[in-house]
C-alpha cells in the first residue's frame, strides 16, 4: 500500500539508496535494515536486478516500504509500480512525470536544485522535493537560502552525503530525511553481510534530528 512521500520521508532520519546486483538478496537486504530501525529503502534502476529485487522484497518483506529511484520516464514507472514501488524517486523535475505519477496514485519525490526548479515543481502541486546533487548543489548552505523562501516546501536532500555530515542537514527545519548509500554500502549487499548493514542501520536511524 503506498502513502503520502511526506510520510515516508518522516518514518526516519535516513532513507538508504541502495544498488543490487542480485535480486535474490533483496529481502535479505530489506530484513537487515529492518533489524536496524530504517522501514524505507530506495532501489535504484541501476542494475538488470533492481526491479525483481523490488518485486521480492514487497512480496517477502511487507513492513518495508519500497521505492524505486532513477526513474526517468513513464514506462520506468509502469515498470516500478508493477513491481510493488510504493513511491517513486527521480533524479530531476519534469511536470510530465508529475502526472504519470498522480496517475499511478503512489507517492513522488522529484529531484531539483534551483530556485526555479523549486517554484516548478511547487506551481505542479508539490511540496516535498528531493534535493540532488546535495553537496554538489550547496548543501546545507544552499537548503538554508531555501528556507525563507519557501516555507512550505520539506526536501530530502540526496548525493554525497555521509554519516558525518547528515546531522548538519537534518538540522534544517526544511529537511526531513537525508537519502545516502552510507546504510547499506553496495560492497556490504554484494557480499550479504547483513549483520554490517544492521549495524549501520542502527547508527543512521539514531542520527538526531
Amino acid at each position: 500500500m503506498s502513502m503520502p512521500v511526506r510520510d515516508v520521508l518522516n518514518a526516519g532520519p535516513v532513507i538508504p539508496v541502495v544498488t543490487i546486483d542480485d535480486a535474490t538478496q533483496g529481502p535479505g537486504l530489506a530484513r537487515a535494515l529492518l533489524a536496524g530501525g530504517i522501514r524505507v529503502v530506495e532501489v535504484t534502476l541501476r542494475t538488470a536486478a533492481a526491479l525483481e529485487a523490488v518485486r521480492r522484497m514487497a512480496d517477502d518483506v511487507p513492513d518495508m516500504t519500497v521505492g524505486v529511484g532513477t526513474l526517468l520516464d513513464r514506462a520506468q514507472l509502469a515498470a516500478a509500480v508493477e513491481a510493488g514501488a510504493q513511491f517513486a524517486v527521480s533524479p530531476g523535475f519534469d511536470p510530465e512525470m508529475v502526472t504519470f505519477v498522480a496517475e499511478a496514485g503512489i507517492g513522488y519525490l522529484p529531484g531539483v536544485q534551483t530556485t526555479s526548479e523549486v517554484m516548478a515543481a511547487r506551481r505542479a502541486g508539490l511540496d516535498t522535493l528531493k534535493f540532488f546533487p546535495a553537496k554538489a548543489a550547496g548543501g546545507v548552505y544552499a537548503l538554508d537560502q531555501f528556507r525563507p523562501l519557501f516555507p512550505d516546501i520539506r526536501f530530502c536532500p540526496t548525493g554525497g552525503i555521509g554519516i558525518d555530515d547528515a546531522p548538519e542537514y537534518l538540522a534544517l527545519s526544511n529537511v526531513l530525511c537525508v537519502g545516502g548509500s552510507f546504510p547499506a554500502p553496495a560492497d556490504a549487499i554484494r557480499a550479504g553481510d547483513w549483520a554490517r548493514i544492521t549495524e549501520l542501520a542502527r547508527m543512521a536511524a539514531a542520527l538526531a534530528t
